[in-house]
């Protein structure tokens, strides 16, 4: 009888120590309640605006580290993601546990509004504090926005280095028709990188009209633009997400990249908690995996969509990043409300109509 109780304390001990053994290292012991939580609910639902690819090794080392809880992820494109949420609620149907896009301030209307759960993440100390807000929106990435331009047709002395060279460039009779950028009434992520630039750049309106002359091409994907600019039917892009092109630019010779020596705005896929989430514990697990070394690292190396922390190594990180800019030329767009200035009805119809009347003008 003694021996069978001390066999079954000590393998009660065993499975208590496994069980432990999947809190994540520094964090507190009480996390094992999320974790087990997460396992009863068994499944986690991401609306994201990221690429099915990218996210794949995301969801793969997540599964190995917490087995038994199935991630269904929603590949959208930015304003897809925002309504289809929206709608849902609106519904009182089924929708996402969590919220991940590159349409900050689309997130952030939502996140302010009252639809992100507030949640402290036990990795916030590792991030920096332009990318968290009230505890309930966190920046994942550090993605640069970029001019993209065709290596083979546009030469050497002509590639642009500042906003200012760009405006310039795209004048001569040799661009027109032949520069693309982001749909900015269809694309989130397009209509606010121009919206900040509209903040950064003292000399917009002459960007707008240099558009104009040039008869601009807009398309709704990153992908398009990039397929254009290689294939030499456009000559090169306007604030191309610099993630995707960077990455290109290894493995295509007609791909080339320039991060803008007087500034680059850094864009920061935003994440947040559905308050209502079916899932809340997965949706806790998930965000703070994002968060982590670990999860970063798979950003870093796997994703190749620039991890935010600074204490990741690997080919895509700020760091590296930040080592190529320069630090006064890094512009982050804060995870914050203060870039919901052009989202208001009035203003987002003023905006448009200018850029109709400027760059939209045929």
């Amino acid at each position: 009888m003694m021996l069978k109780t001390t066999l079954a304390a000590a393998l009660t001990t065993v499975f208590a120590s496994a069980a432990l053994a999947q809190v994540p290292a520094g964090y507190p012991a009480d996390y094992q309640k999320i974790i087990d939580g997460a396992k009863k609910e068994g499944k986690l639902v991401v609306y994201g605006a990221t690429d099915s690819k990218a996210t794949q090794p995301l969801i793969k080392d997540f599964s190995a580290q917490f087995p038994g809880i199935s991630v269904e992820y929603n590949d959208m494109n930015s304003t897809e993601v925002y309504n289809r949420f929206i709608s849902e609620v609106a519904a009182g149907g089924n929708t996402a546990d969590v919220m991940w896009s590159s349409a900050m301030d689309l997130q952030m209307r939502l996140a302010s509004d009252g639809y992100a759960l507030k949640y402290k993440s036990v990795e916030a100390g590792k991030i920096p504090g332009w990318a968290i807000w009230d505890e309930q929106a966190y920046g994942t990435t550090f993605e640069p926005a970029a001019i993209v331009y065709n290596k083979r047709l546009v030469e050497a002395k002509e590639v642009p280095q500042t906003h200012a060279d760009f405006t310039k460039l795209i004048q001569l009779p040799k661009f027109k028709d032949k520069v693309t950028t982001y749909d900015i009434e269809k694309s989130g992520v397009g209509f606010m990188f121009m919206t900040q630039d509209a903040r950064e750049n003292p000399k917009f309106l002459e960007l707008e009209n240099a558009f104009g002359a040039a008869k601009v091409r807009v398309q709704s994907s990153t992908g398009t633009m990039m397929e254009r600019i290689s294939s030499g039917e456009n000559l090169i892009g306007y604030n191309v997400l610099g993630s995707y092109a960077l990455v290109r630019a290894r493995t295509d010779p007609s791909i080339g990249v320039v991060l803008p020596k007087d500034y680059t705005l850094i864009l920061s896929r935003v994440i947040f908690i559905n308050k209502a989430a079916k899932n809340v514990n997965g949706a806790k697990l998930w965000l703070d995996y994002m968060l982590s070394h670990r999860g970063q690292t798979v950003i870093a190396n796997d994703s190749k969509l620039y991890a935010i922390r600074a204490d990741v190594s690997g080919e895509t990180t700020s760091a590296d990043l930040i080592k190529q800019i320069g630090k006064d030329n890094v512009k982050p767009v804060p995870v914050h409300p203060i870039i919901l200035q052009f989202l208001g009805p009035a203003k987002r119809m003023a905006f448009l109509k200018q850029w109709k009347e400027t760059a939209g003008k045929k």
